[in-house]
């Protein structure tokens, strides 16, 4: 199932690191109206607090840098501003790219958008899709109902890219931030105690300027990354696709439902998007192609669709290849890559944006903490721990996928129609099916940041998602949360880690025990109702940074 378009996989990427050139000098620019004005506020609300907290908020006065402004980029700015981190985003583009290329937005990430208080203008503008349908000619061999996802948003919401874009960019308004477009990351040097970075604005003027943190949310060809010299392994897919936007008549299928259509020449999948329109997206081999015309992409609808399927005014013709790679290290001292700057691979499944926003809340609310100097440096290791486990499970399913529905061998088809069609038909395997698409199995066993998995716990462990409630905006600082029946042991816990933890104490899975949910949603610790310490040990680990180990192990899920 491939829901990206050209420019997520992308072009050709041979992994090479480039190594940086020297920074040039230049008059700083005046600092954006957004860093005026969290700088401003919080140094009076730092004057009232006392001169601990003033130095605090002077030792914060860089703004971090976050480079790229597509939705990894933009979430990681509209997260970093909620939290209350002074933050500036730059994009080399003048203008937001108005094709559609990532079109998903699975359970999971509705949910931190829930989180983050913008979720209901997502799902206001998207389309909601209820099915995921395999068929060869007309005959159904498989249906995934996205209803059976145990979420609040039980759904796969189709929405282009330019309106997600659009949305989130809305909602880092609210916040106080804005794109500063036209202005391209040229050069950095990690300082130390900064990054000095150099900017090149369209008007031809050269910044130079300094930054807390850089964050590289700038796509498969990441600047950011090749000046880190880390390598991008993996390899390139040799089938090409292609891909057409269109109004599509004819089609036997409910107009919310995601249709794949397996035929001995390949696949050809139909997505319907807002607007009446298709997205039609067909493996061709490993020739070399062009951007179809529609011709063709009807000659391929007719070939291997059900029949009688007509394909009309597109409004985008293109072709991609498919890339499978990923970084080692999502840091690098006080620089970090997120999204397509640190993996790429096949879009089977729409999770590739998913992946990256996902990104972007695990490393902004820790960034919050130690920017406020509420945890040591060492929390911010885990972001790559974390989410480098992710990406590697994402690459292994999606690339597994990939090859299931590009098989040729007449016999291996045969046998994968009859495996799909007789697996499917047990519900349980329905249900294992879309949570896993959903993401809402997501979960990180080895983190760093575990502890007390208590015997005889009935709910979520460390490392998995604490099921949320839609509607239950966060706060708007990188406040951890408890879920306690005992009130007394949670105020407790509240007053001895005041500004670490938020005052709304949460109702627990079982009563016997207690949560402790980090910002993100995840589990940071369970105990035992009678043994509020393992959580005070837990936030005293957060406090003091964390020492992950390199290997997270396995994603569950």
């Amino acid at each position: 199932m491939c829901l990206h378009g050209p420019g997520h996989p992308g072009g050709a990427m041979d992994g090479r690191p480039t190594p940086g050139t020297a920074g040039h000098r230049a008059a700083a620019r005046q600092k954006p109206a957004f860093f005026q004005s969290v700088a401003t506020h919080r140094a009076r609300t730092a004057l009232r607090a006392g001169p601990s907290i003033a130095l605090r908020i002077q030792i914060m006065a860089k703004p971090v840098l976050v480079v790229g402004a597509g939705p990894v980029g933009l979430t990681m700015a509209a997260e970093l501003a909620r939290h209350g981190v002074p933050v500036r985003l730059v994009d080399r583009l003048p203008a937001r790219d108005g094709q559609s290329r990532a079109l998903a937005i699975w359970a999971r990430t509705l949910e931190l958008l829930d989180i983050a208080g913008c979720a209901d203008a997502f799902m206001a503008a998207g389309l909601h899709a209820r099915t995921l349908d395999i068929h060869a000619g007309r005959t159904v061999l498989a249906r995934i109902a996205f209803g059976s996802i145990a979420s609040p948003f039980a759904c796969l919401l189709m929405l282009a890219q330019p309106d997600t874009e659009r949305l989130l960019e809305d909602h880092l308004r609210t916040l106080g931030g804005h794109i500063e477009r036209g202005v391209e990351l040229t050069d950095f040097v990690d300082t130390g105690t900064g990054v000095t970075c150099t900017l090149r604005h369209d008007s031809g003027e050269v910044e130079t300027m300094e930054a807390a943190w850089l964050i590289g949310c700038d796509g498969a060809h990441s600047l950011v990354r090749r000046t880190l010299g880390l390598a991008f392994t993996g390899a390139t897919l040799p089938t090409r696709f292609i891909l057409a936007d269109a109004h599509v008549t004819g089609l036997p299928t409910a107009p919310d439902a995601l249709a794949m259509f397996w035929h001995p020449d390949g696949a050809v999948m139909f997505f319907p998007v807002p607007g009446g329109r298709y997205r039609i997206i067909a493996d061709v081999g490993p020739a070399s192609v062009h951007a179809p015309d529609l011709l063709a992409v009807q000659t391929i609808v007719n070939r291997r669709g059900p029949g009688g399927v007509t394909v009309s005014d597109p409004v985008w013709l293109s072709a991609f290849g498919v890339n499978e790679r990923r970084v080692r290290d999502y840091r690098a001292g006080r620089v970090f890559v997120a999204g397509d700057a640190a993996h790429v691979h096949s879009p089977a499944g729409g999770q590739g944006m998913n992946t990256g926003m996902q990104d972007a809340f695990n490393l902004a609310w820790k960034l919050a903490l130690v920017e406020r100097g509420q945890a040591g440096p060492a929390l911010l290791d885990s972001y790559g721990v974390e989410r480098g486990a992710v990406a590697r499970q994402v690459l292994s399913d999606s690339g597994r996928v990939t090859r299931i529905v590009l098989l040729r061998n007449p016999l291996a088809r045969l046998l994968r129609a009859l495996v799909v069609r007789g697996v499917s038909g047990l519900p349980v395997i329905r249900h294992m099916v879309a949570a896993h698409l959903s993401e809402i199995m997501v979960a990180y066993p080895g983190s760093p940041l575990n502890m007390g998995d208590a015997a005889g716990l009935r709910g979520p462990r460390p490392g998995q998602r604490f099921a949320p409630a839609r509607g239950h905006a966060g706060a708007h600082g990188p406040c951890l949360t408890l879920a306690a029946a005992d009130h007394d042991a949670a105020r407790a816990l509240v007053a001895r880690h005041a500004g670490l933890l938020s005052p709304h104490i949460h109702p627990p899975p079982d009563p016997r025990f207690m949560w402790l949910v980090r910002p993100d949603g995840y589990v940071a610790a369970t105990a035992h109702a009678g043994r509020p310490q393992v959580i005070d040990r837990a936030l005293e680990r957060i406090r003091a940074g964390a020492s992950p180990h390199r290997d997270s192990g396995p994603v569950a899920g």
